[in-house]
């Protein structure tokens, strides 16, 4: 069953705004899978306003990504609205590969992906507030990889520069060494020189397990610095926290990412439900969606491609609070409430354990 192409306006966020996509809300369909850097850094339209207040910014009633040049910008310029704001401890998560889930895909293509996003956001924001940005990657390898694959980009982007989170592992050793001479040496010393030049950080492509990394750079390293988790796919490595002796415990969470503000958010996902009556089996899709200052917004994917806001508000959802929402609006929610339907589709628990609050959590500002 194919969702309408466009959905009553009774159920739409946009019946605040019913003359239609306001300015700066892009139509069209999802880009190539990969982003062009010379497209970013050739338009000197695409640096982002540092003139939007908080005050004065309108959530959206539809959002529809042209390219990732598209998501990058708007990803910024959430970004500049942040730091305007003093936030310090920022968090940005989109789909990088172009594929329904956005959490899966060739991890090769996801790295390479998140490591242009990252640079591309380092030149926006050096045109936009003069910032030198400093993009973080686990290790001394995936440094020397993506420094040799963004030569070109860097060359042209003087306020970027590359880093790595971790400088001791033998094997990095091992194989910088080999490649020639003093390399490594040279590296390190390059690295920490633009680590105390960098006026933001940029961390991307870690893993649960380098969580502990990130959490002793960011107070090590960056101080006081704003950091930015770009693409790191926090819930993914939520759910790893706690699982057994080679994941850091769920203090992790509680403790340090509470900390960071998410300021631009898509996470789609795919549904369906069965029914009594023809078709029988429904489709349909979704996601969570956020840019700030605006709220947490509960999007449906229409037949066009466009998201469609059904329900907004201050805290972040829940990925089955998602779901409730958008068969609301689609009119599937038939169970009657308490109803054993109602229990056997909803079922005992409703929330991942980080998505309950608890009083071990050292900030609630994740959720706003």
């Amino acid at each position: 069953m194919a969702l309408m192409s466009s959905l009553p306006p009774t159920f739409l966020c946009s019946q605040r705004h019913a003359a239609g996509t306001r300015p700066g809300v892009h139509r069209g369909h999802a880009g190539s899978r990969r982003g062009s850097l010379q497209s970013f850094q050739s338009s000197s339209s695409s640096s982002p306003s540092t003139s939007q207040g908080t005050s004065a910014y309108e959530p959206r009633s539809t959002y529809a990504v042209s390219s990732y040049q598209t998501l990058v910008r708007d990803a910024c310029q959430a970004i500049v609205t942040a730091l305007n704001d003093n936030y310090t401890r920022i968090d940005v998560d989109f789909p990088a590969l172009n594929n329904s889930d956005g959490y899966t895909g060739g991890s090769d293509n996801y790295i390479d992906n998140n490591a242009q996003y990252a640079l591309a956001t380092a030149r926006l924001l050096e045109d936009a507030r003069g910032l030198k940005t400093h993009v973080v990657l686990p290790d001394l390898t995936e440094m020397a990889r993506a420094e040799k694959m963004l030569k070109s980009a860097l060359e042209l982007t003087s306020g970027a520069s590359l880093g790595c989170l971790e400088k001791g592992y033998w094997l990095n050793t091992a194989m910088l060494s080999l490649s020639g001479g003093g390399k490594m040496d040279r590296l390190v010393e390059e690295e920490e020189a633009a680590a105390k030049r960098a006026d933001v950080f940029i961390i991307t492509n870690v893993t649960a397990v380098e969580l502990p990394a990130v959490r002793k750079y960011v107070e090590e390293v960056c101080g006081d610095r704003p950091v930015i988790l770009y693409n790191t796919e926090l819930d993914t490595l939520r759910a790893d926290l706690g699982l057994g002796p080679f994941f850091p415990p769920k203090s992790m969470h509680y403790e340090f990412l509470t900390q960071f503000l998410t300021v631009f958010y898509i996470r789609p996902r795919d549904y369906s439900k069965s029914t009594s009556v023809a078709p029988f089996l429904v489709n349909y899709s979704g996601a969570i969606f956020r840019e700030y200052p605006g709220p947490w917004q509960a999007m449906i994917k229409q037949d066009n491609g466009e998201l469609a806001c059904v329900a907004e508000r201050p805290e972040r959802y829940a990925l089955q609070e998602l779901k409730e929402a958008l068969l609301e609006v689609m009119g599937l929610n038939t169970e009657e409430a308490g109803s054993t339907m109602a229990f056997l589709r909803r079922g005992y628990k409703r929330m991942t354990w980080w998505e309950e609050e608890s009083d071990e959590e050292a900030s609630g500002v994740w959720r706003t």
